[in-house]
Protein backbone atom coordinates (compact mmCIF):
# COMPACT_ATOMS: atom_id res chain seq x y z
CA UNK A 1 0.00 0.00 0.00
CA UNK A 2 3.03 2.61 0.67
CA UNK A 3 4.30 1.72 -2.59
CA UNK A 4 1.38 2.58 -4.08
CA UNK A 5 1.51 6.00 -2.55
CA UNK A 6 4.29 6.57 -3.47
CA UNK A 7 4.12 5.45 -6.89
CA UNK A 8 0.96 8.43 -6.75
CA UNK A 9 2.49 11.13 -4.30
CA UNK A 10 3.76 14.50 -5.73
CA UNK A 11 7.08 15.17 -6.36
CA UNK A 12 10.37 13.35 -7.66
CA UNK A 13 9.71 9.83 -6.26
CA UNK A 14 5.58 9.81 -7.44
CA UNK A 15 3.31 10.35 -10.75
CA UNK A 16 1.22 12.64 -9.66
CA UNK A 17 2.82 16.21 -11.22
CA UNK A 18 2.57 14.16 -14.17
CA UNK A 19 -0.80 12.74 -13.86
CA UNK A 20 -1.99 16.39 -12.48
CA UNK A 21 -0.66 18.10 -15.35
CA UNK A 22 -3.08 15.35 -17.67
CA UNK A 23 -5.77 15.84 -15.72
CA UNK A 24 -5.68 20.39 -16.74
CA UNK A 25 -4.73 18.91 -20.44
CA UNK A 26 -7.92 16.83 -20.63
CA UNK A 27 -10.16 19.45 -18.99
CA UNK A 28 -8.50 22.22 -21.16
CA UNK A 29 -8.79 20.30 -24.51
CA UNK A 30 -12.33 19.68 -23.78
CA UNK A 31 -13.42 23.58 -22.72
CA UNK A 32 -11.03 24.63 -25.79
CA UNK A 33 -13.12 22.53 -28.12
CA UNK A 34 -16.70 23.13 -27.00
CA UNK A 35 -16.87 26.92 -27.90
CA UNK A 36 -15.67 26.04 -31.58
CA UNK A 37 -17.69 23.04 -32.01
CA UNK A 38 -21.33 24.68 -30.90
CA UNK A 39 -20.02 27.63 -32.75
CA UNK A 40 -19.90 25.67 -36.30
CA UNK A 41 -22.90 23.55 -35.38
CA UNK A 42 -25.20 26.68 -35.00
CA UNK A 43 -23.89 27.76 -38.47
CA UNK A 44 -24.36 24.10 -40.19
CA UNK A 45 -27.89 23.65 -38.87
CA UNK A 46 -28.61 27.60 -40.29
CA UNK A 47 -26.90 26.20 -43.69
CA UNK A 48 -29.45 23.11 -43.70
CA UNK A 49 -32.30 25.24 -43.15
CA UNK A 50 -31.18 27.37 -45.85
CA UNK A 51 -33.11 27.94 -49.08
CA UNK A 52 -30.01 28.14 -51.11
CA UNK A 53 -29.48 24.56 -52.23
CA UNK A 54 -25.52 24.75 -52.08
CA UNK A 55 -25.92 25.82 -48.24
CA UNK A 56 -27.80 22.60 -47.46
CA UNK A 57 -25.72 20.48 -49.98
CA UNK A 58 -22.71 21.80 -48.16
CA UNK A 59 -24.24 21.23 -45.05
CA UNK A 60 -25.11 17.87 -45.49
CA UNK A 61 -21.31 16.82 -46.94
CA UNK A 62 -19.84 18.06 -43.96
CA UNK A 63 -22.12 16.19 -41.41
CA UNK A 64 -21.61 13.04 -43.79
CA UNK A 65 -18.02 13.36 -43.79
CA UNK A 66 -17.29 13.89 -39.89
CA UNK A 67 -20.18 11.76 -38.63
CA UNK A 68 -19.07 8.75 -40.51
CA UNK A 69 -15.30 9.03 -40.31
CA UNK A 70 -13.46 7.33 -36.98
CA UNK A 71 -12.62 10.21 -34.34
CA UNK A 72 -9.11 8.87 -34.30
CA UNK A 73 -8.66 8.50 -38.53
CA UNK A 74 -9.99 12.37 -38.46
CA UNK A 75 -7.29 13.27 -35.92
CA UNK A 76 -5.11 11.67 -37.65
CA UNK A 77 -5.72 13.56 -41.21
CA UNK A 78 -6.07 16.92 -39.58
CA UNK A 79 -2.71 16.15 -37.67
CA UNK A 80 -0.57 15.14 -40.69
CA UNK A 81 -2.46 16.33 -43.44
CA UNK A 82 -2.25 19.55 -41.97
CA UNK A 83 1.63 19.63 -41.77
CA UNK A 84 2.05 18.26 -45.15
CA UNK A 85 -0.73 20.82 -46.47
CA UNK A 86 1.41 24.02 -45.13
CA UNK A 87 4.79 22.14 -46.77
CA UNK A 88 3.08 21.91 -50.31
CA UNK A 89 2.04 25.51 -50.05
CA UNK A 90 5.25 26.70 -49.21
CA UNK A 91 7.20 24.81 -51.18
CA UNK A 92 4.74 26.36 -53.84
CA UNK A 93 6.43 29.35 -53.25
CA UNK A 94 9.67 28.39 -53.20
CA UNK A 95 9.88 28.11 -49.58
CA UNK A 96 11.24 24.75 -47.81
CA UNK A 97 10.98 25.11 -44.48
CA UNK A 98 9.53 21.66 -41.71
CA UNK A 99 6.25 22.63 -40.60
CA UNK A 100 4.95 21.26 -37.64
CA UNK A 101 1.43 21.72 -36.23
CA UNK A 102 1.23 21.69 -32.57
CA UNK A 103 -0.86 18.75 -31.19
CA UNK A 104 -3.07 20.51 -28.74
CA UNK A 105 -4.21 22.84 -31.49
CA UNK A 106 -5.07 19.60 -34.18
CA UNK A 107 -6.90 18.20 -31.55
CA UNK A 108 -9.17 21.10 -30.80
CA UNK A 109 -9.85 21.25 -34.87
CA UNK A 110 -9.98 17.48 -35.02
CA UNK A 111 -12.85 17.42 -31.95
CA UNK A 112 -14.16 20.41 -32.95
CA UNK A 113 -15.07 18.91 -37.05
CA UNK A 114 -16.23 15.53 -34.73
CA UNK A 115 -18.43 17.42 -32.11
CA UNK A 116 -20.18 20.45 -34.71
CA UNK A 117 -20.98 17.59 -36.95
CA UNK A 118 -23.21 16.13 -34.13
CA UNK A 119 -23.81 19.37 -32.80
CA UNK A 120 -25.56 20.59 -36.11
CA UNK A 121 -28.35 17.69 -35.77
CA UNK A 122 -28.97 18.62 -32.32
CA UNK A 123 -29.71 21.94 -33.12
CA UNK A 124 -31.63 21.10 -36.51
CA UNK A 125 -34.24 19.45 -34.05
CA UNK A 126 -34.76 22.10 -31.86
CA UNK A 127 -34.63 24.68 -34.73
CA UNK A 128 -37.87 22.12 -35.97
CA UNK A 129 -39.20 21.55 -32.29
CA UNK A 130 -39.86 25.24 -31.97
CA UNK A 131 -43.22 26.53 -33.93
CA UNK A 132 -43.64 28.54 -36.98
CA UNK A 133 -46.17 30.87 -35.34
CA UNK A 134 -43.06 31.66 -32.69
CA UNK A 135 -41.18 33.31 -35.78
CA UNK A 136 -44.13 35.17 -37.15
CA UNK A 137 -45.32 36.56 -33.64
CA UNK A 138 -42.24 38.06 -33.74
CA UNK A 139 -42.19 39.59 -37.14
CA UNK A 140 -45.63 40.90 -36.17
CA UNK A 141 -44.08 43.08 -33.66
CA UNK A 142 -41.98 44.83 -36.14
CA UNK A 143 -38.76 42.76 -35.47
CA UNK A 144 -36.40 42.04 -38.31
CA UNK A 145 -35.14 38.75 -38.60
CA UNK A 146 -31.91 38.76 -36.54
CA UNK A 147 -33.88 40.17 -33.40
CA UNK A 148 -36.66 37.31 -33.87
CA UNK A 149 -33.73 34.70 -33.48
CA UNK A 150 -32.32 36.77 -30.87
CA UNK A 151 -35.01 37.15 -28.02
CA UNK A 152 -37.62 34.81 -29.64
CA UNK A 153 -36.09 31.52 -30.86
CA UNK A 154 -32.38 31.25 -29.33
CA UNK A 155 -33.92 31.54 -25.84
CA UNK A 156 -36.30 28.32 -26.47
CA UNK A 157 -33.38 26.75 -29.22
CA UNK A 158 -31.15 26.80 -25.98
CA UNK A 159 -33.55 24.82 -23.48
CA UNK A 160 -34.81 22.35 -26.36
CA UNK A 161 -30.85 21.44 -27.20
CA UNK A 162 -29.52 21.43 -23.93
CA UNK A 163 -30.04 17.52 -23.29
CA UNK A 164 -28.65 16.39 -26.83
CA UNK A 165 -25.49 19.09 -26.09
CA UNK A 166 -25.13 17.61 -22.61
CA UNK A 167 -24.33 13.86 -24.15
CA UNK A 168 -22.17 15.26 -26.63
CA UNK A 169 -20.37 17.17 -23.90
CA UNK A 170 -19.69 13.49 -22.20
CA UNK A 171 -18.68 12.24 -25.71
CA UNK A 172 -16.33 14.61 -26.01
CA UNK A 173 -14.84 14.16 -22.62
CA UNK A 174 -14.39 10.78 -23.49
CA UNK A 175 -12.77 11.56 -27.21
CA UNK A 176 -10.25 13.62 -25.33
CA UNK A 177 -8.09 10.73 -25.17
CA UNK A 178 -7.63 9.96 -28.42
CA UNK A 179 -4.87 12.82 -28.80
CA UNK A 180 -2.62 10.78 -26.75
CA UNK A 181 -1.70 8.62 -30.00
CA UNK A 182 -0.28 12.31 -31.16
CA UNK A 183 1.78 12.81 -27.94
CA UNK A 184 -0.55 15.04 -26.06
CA UNK A 185 0.28 14.99 -22.32
CA UNK A 186 -3.62 13.77 -21.69
CA UNK A 187 -5.00 12.16 -19.32
CA UNK A 188 -4.53 8.52 -20.67
CA UNK A 189 -0.76 9.48 -21.93
CA UNK A 190 0.20 10.20 -18.25
CA UNK A 191 -0.92 7.35 -16.89
CA UNK A 192 -0.04 5.14 -19.46
CA UNK A 193 3.69 6.80 -19.88
CA UNK A 194 3.25 5.72 -15.66
CA UNK A 195 2.30 2.29 -16.35
CA UNK A 196 5.03 0.91 -18.49
CA UNK A 197 8.14 2.63 -16.45
CA UNK A 198 6.18 1.37 -13.29
CA UNK A 199 5.08 -1.89 -14.68
CA UNK A 200 1.80 -1.05 -12.33
CA UNK A 201 -0.47 -1.16 -15.38
CA UNK A 202 -3.63 -2.01 -13.35
CA UNK A 203 -2.78 1.08 -11.18
CA UNK A 204 -2.35 3.86 -13.36
CA UNK A 205 -4.81 2.58 -15.98
CA UNK A 206 -7.69 2.33 -12.99
CA UNK A 207 -6.68 5.76 -11.86
CA UNK A 208 -7.52 7.02 -15.42
CA UNK A 209 -10.71 5.39 -15.22
CA UNK A 210 -11.21 7.08 -11.73
CA UNK A 211 -10.42 10.62 -13.21
CA UNK A 212 -12.59 10.05 -16.31
CA UNK A 213 -15.35 8.91 -14.25
CA UNK A 214 -15.25 12.32 -11.85
CA UNK A 215 -15.28 14.38 -14.56
CA UNK A 216 -18.25 12.72 -16.07
CA UNK A 217 -19.67 12.53 -12.94
CA UNK A 218 -19.10 16.65 -12.11
CA UNK A 219 -20.32 17.22 -15.66
CA UNK A 220 -23.64 15.43 -14.95
CA UNK A 221 -23.91 18.18 -11.86
CA UNK A 222 -23.00 21.13 -13.04
CA UNK A 223 -25.19 20.04 -16.97
CA UNK A 224 -28.17 19.12 -14.35
CA UNK A 225 -28.29 22.21 -12.75
CA UNK A 226 -28.03 23.92 -16.16
CA UNK A 227 -30.54 22.00 -17.57
CA UNK A 228 -32.88 22.86 -14.10
CA UNK A 229 -31.97 26.75 -14.40
CA UNK A 230 -33.49 26.52 -17.48
CA UNK A 231 -36.54 24.59 -17.39
CA UNK A 232 -37.64 26.98 -13.97
CA UNK A 233 -36.97 30.26 -16.62
CA UNK A 234 -39.07 28.57 -18.85
CA UNK A 235 -42.00 27.89 -16.11
CA UNK A 236 -41.59 31.07 -15.12
CA UNK A 237 -42.78 32.35 -18.38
Amino acid sequence: MDTYLTLLSFGDQGWGDEIALGVVTTVTLALATLPVGLFVGFLIALAKQSEEWTFRLAADIYTTIFRGLPELLTLFLVYFGLQIGFQQVFRAVGIETGIEINAFLAGVIALAFVFSAFASEVFLSAFRAIPRGQYEGGYALGLHHGKVMQLVVLPQLIRIALPGLSNLWMILLKDTALVSAIGLTDILRQTGVAARNTKEAFLFFGLAALLYLVLALISSVVLGRIEAAAKRGEAAR
